[in-house]
């Protein structure tokens, strides 16, 4: 479980105060796969690593009774310099997990071939994600924070990697940024609508979706076709 209690966070950009969370106060249940939506820019992402410990509140509190996934497909955290093995085995011991059995799954899953023993600063962006994602699964989290994961790699890696994600929900939470309404419903059985800094929390996936909807004027016909030309 997780808890957001009163949680405010703001940034200028542009000369312009945005305004990412006004006073959430928010609990994501246990063993619950949580859909965060919300049109773009209205700060999903940052919010996403907040719960995650990444980036500073402003004020307010963030806890949890479990164990919290770094943000899936975040490339940040890797050291440049390592090969991705390397950083796989640091990743390893500061979790206290086995090293080598670490290192097998993510280098089976990933599928990065020899660039697993090269410096991640030769990777591409893609095989970044991929790294991140094949580690994130490679380790038991009560909570995984998910953002955009299953639209790395080809379409055979997406297949894969949504296989295991849904393996691993079976046991944990997660909450979940994607702009497909149609891994919202596979993947997840709640979800949060962020707009204007202002969070509303559904039980039931299909009005949370609808009100997604309604803030950004889409009726469902509509968002069946995006999702259809997506």
């Amino acid at each position: 479980m997780i808890v957001l209690r009163n949680v405010c966070k703001s940034f200028v950009m542009d000369g312009v105060r945005k305004v990412v969370a006004d006073n959430i106060s928010f609990t994501i249940p246990s063993r619950t796969s949580v859909a965060l939506l919300g049109r773009n820019g209205a700060g999903k992402s940052t919010l996403l690593s907040m719960i995650g410990g990444l980036t500073d509140l402003d004020s307010g509190t963030i806890t949890s009774t479990g164990t919290i996934s770094w943000p899936v497909g975040f490339r940040g955290s890797f050291h440049s310099d390592l090969s991705g093995a390397q950083n796989v085995r640091f990743v390893a011991r500061v979790y206290g997990v086995d090293s080598d059995e670490l290192v097998d799954f993510v280098a089976d899953f990933a599928e990065l071939g020899d660039h697993f023993h090269m410096p991640v600063r030769t990777y591409s962006a893609g095989m970044r994600s991929r790294l991140s994602f094949g580690l994130s699964m490679g380790i038991h989290f009560d909570t995984y924070l998910v953002d955009e994961v299953t639209s790395v790699g080809d379409a055979v890696f997406r297949v894969k990697s949504a296989k295991v994600f849904t393996a691993r929900l079976r046991e944990s939470a997660a909450v979940v940024v994607t702009h497909s309404m149609a891994q919202v419903r596979k993947l997840c059985t709640a979800a949060a609508v962020l707009e204007n800094g202002h969070l509303t929390y559904f039980e039931d996936i299909e009005e949370g979706i609808a009100q997604h909807l309604r803030n950004m004027n889409i009726d469902s016909e509509e968002a069946d076709e995006m999702e259809e030309d997506g």
